[in-house]
């Protein structure tokens, strides 16, 4: 097995089951709406499902159009990530691992909506300066959200090698 498929699988593996794992979790310890603190003022378990998508967007469209948009933007996610997979070289393990953690949150949320209508359960609430009340989250956004900017920053951090050498070939001609 390649450096980039153990990076991919493992980060996979880690997750997706932390994802289901915790929501099943929330949804049987916590009644819908509960919210428990962990530290008082700041960071609190809740239970909320989420028909919408980021911050609820379209979470007030019928379900017959909802559900299918959601799914299809997943199958396409999906898609796209093992289309970049399929790319890289093999000793590519930072990309590897940013992709195994998009994946594992795509199809853990893709689950949720699977099987629980359309919903997600949400559960990390955290409430910052001024009453601020961030919208709450699970970790399949988390790894969604870490993996993203992990591989945009590799992404930009490349791109510089590749100006830095370039420019350094360039001034030496």
């Amino acid at each position: 097995m390649t450096p980039k498929s153990k990076a991919f699988l493992g980060a996979f593996l880690v997750a997706y089951p932390l994802d289901q794992i915790s929501k099943a979790w929330i949804a049987h310890s916590l009644t819908y709406a509960d919210r428990v603190p962990v530290i008082e003022g700041f960071f609190y378990l809740s239970h909320v499902r989420n028909p919408g998508a980021s911050f609820g967007m379209f979470r007030d469209a019928p379900v017959e159009v909802r559900l299918p948009l959601f799914i299809g933007v997943a199958l396409v996610a999906v898609w796209i990530i093992f289309s970049f997979y399929r790319q890289l070289a093999p000793g590519d393990r930072m990309t590897g691992l940013t992709l195994g953690m998009i994946l594992g949150g795509a199809l853990g949320n893709l689950t949720d909506r699977a099987l629980r209508g359309g919903e997600v359960v949400d559960f990390l609430h955290f409430r910052l300066w001024s009453g601020y009340q961030w919208p709450d989250f699970n970790f399949a956004d988390s790894f969604i959200v870490v993996g993203v900017v992990l591989l945009m920053l590799q992404l930009l951090a490349s791109e510089g090698e590749s100006r830095a050498a370039s420019g350094a070939a360039e001034s030496e001609t």
